[in-house]
């Protein structure tokens, strides 16, 4: 029997070594939430097993990531203010709907060290984003513009869409790990440099135009004998000047949590979600929209598959989906994750000699 819960345990760790890297990615997405619904952080990229130990040495994590989302009047103007379509001087009612369609490619290179960092494993790293996004706005454009011979009726029907494909934002990245048996500890830190394709007057962009830091601690509870774990991880985002716009978004919250159960050494299934919400209200001499403070709720299912590659390297192959709601000042709707990440395969020692054993 403990040979049994020997076995069991290192093929657990295994599971948490592959898994661990799909759930400990931070990227900023488009129309999200903030100024005009964009923000810094996209819930949802912690998971199951996010405080996890991980192995020593390179991985690569490669994400096709999908997104569709919608929104009312609130986000419509915010976005038509953003790009410049509602002057000044024009106090405008608006009657009106946006869609956004995302899709991208993530890859993620990681280094894990050997060497203890403040009594914990340090891994660093920093992904790059390629994709497309596409979006569209329609809708009744009324109100008061005001002009040098008084206040003048206005009204106008807007049909705006555009669509962009390039690289995105870059965003290096640190976490410190401790374990302390089925108990592990996470705290981490997330940047963005803003080189993304970006253009202030253009609905659509892959990168969101001002720099930002993310910072943040995480649990995870993983029982090796009965395949049980739960994560949580709470974070935080400072937002810098968007010096295109003017504009800051205030701090936000996130929350991810992500539930698992192994059903055997090779199949993982679970549930995953967020809560996210904005703390303090946007402000700048662009802010034209007021605290514009926003929030959203999303779960969804999880699946995985270990796949051995080598005796030395091991394949992690992870889907999962979000469902959005409880939105306010943000887009919601769906989103999708395919996540294969090659990481170093944990070692079992070699059994010693016959002739040992007999002694």
């Amino acid at each position: 029997m403990k040979q049994l819960m020997i076995e069991r345990g290192t093929r657990m760790g295994a599971f948490a070594l592959a898994f661990i890297l799909i759930a400990s990615i931070a990227v900023p997405i488009v129309a999200r939430a903030d100024e005009g619904g964009v923000s810094f952080w996209l819930p949802g990229f912690f998971g199951s097993l996010a405080a996890a130990p991980q192995q020593p040495g390179w991985s690569l994590t490669s994400i096709y990531y999908h997104t569709t989302v919608s929104a009312g009047s609130d986000v419509a103007k915010a976005r038509e203010i953003t790009i410049g379509q509602i002057p000044v001087n024009l106090n405008a009612n608006l009657s009106a709907s946006l869609n956004a369609r995302a899709d991208l490619a993530l890859a993620l290179p990681t280094y894990t060290f050997a060497t203890p960092v403040f009594g914990g494993q340090l891994t660093v790293g920093a992904l790059g984003i390629y994709g497309r996004e596409s979006t569209s706005l329609a809708g009744t454009v009324t109100g008061a513009l005001t002009t040098p011979l008084g206040t003048v009726p206005f009204s106008r029907f807007d049909s705006i869409s555009d669509a962009v494909t390039g690289f995105g934002d870059v965003y290096p990245l640190a976490s410190l790990r401790w374990n302390n048996g089925g108990h592990n500890y996470m705290t981490y830190v997330f940047g963005d440099v803003p080189v993304g394709a970006y253009d202030s007057t253009r609905l659509s962009n892959i990168g969101i135009g001002h720099a930002g830091i993310d910072a943040g601690a995480g649990y995870t509870y993983l029982n090796p004998q009965t395949g049980h774990e739960f994560s949580g991880v709470l974070g935080f985002t400072y937002n810098f000047t968007n010096q295109s716009t003017q504009y800051q978004n205030g701090v936000d919250m996130h929350f991810d949590w992500g539930a698992s159960q192994f059903l055997t050494k090779q199949i993982q299934v679970g549930v995953v979600g967020y809560v996210y919400r904005e703390l303090g209200c946007d402000t700048g001499a662009g802010d034209r929209v007021g605290c514009f403070q926003s929030q959203v709720v999303g779960a969804g299912p999880q699946v995985g598959f270990i796949i051995p590659l080598t005796t030395e390297v091991q394949g992690y192959l992870n889907l999962k989906s979000y469902w959005e709601f409880a939105n306010q000042n943000r887009p919601d709707g769906w989103n999708a994750w395919v996540t294969f990440v090659i990481s170093p395969a944990e070692q079992t020692p070699s059994a010693p000699p016959r002739r040992m054993i007999a002694k």
